[in-house]
């Protein structure tokens, strides 16, 4: 469960520095971020991304309190 939160940590984080950078490099990083590929989300992509790696930063420190299965 552990390893499985922090891949989960890893790509969310991921997909948010990769969407910002995509948004704020004017498209250069078009094959990191998947949000700006999403119709409905066009004029709230920093948000959105922002709130990806929030999400990331709290999947990481619930990752950290679960104890391993072992």
């Amino acid at each position: 469960m552990k390893k499985l939160l922090g891949i989960l940590c890893f790509l969310l984080l991921a997909q948010g520095a990769g969407g910002l950078a995509h948004k704020f490099t004017g498209g250069w990083f078009d094959k990191w971020a998947l949000v700006h590929r999403i119709g409905f989300l066009d004029g709230y992509e920093v948000y959105v991304c922002v709130l990806l790696i929030v999400l990331g930063l709290a999947v990481g420190a619930a990752s950290d309190s679960v104890k391993d299965g072992k």
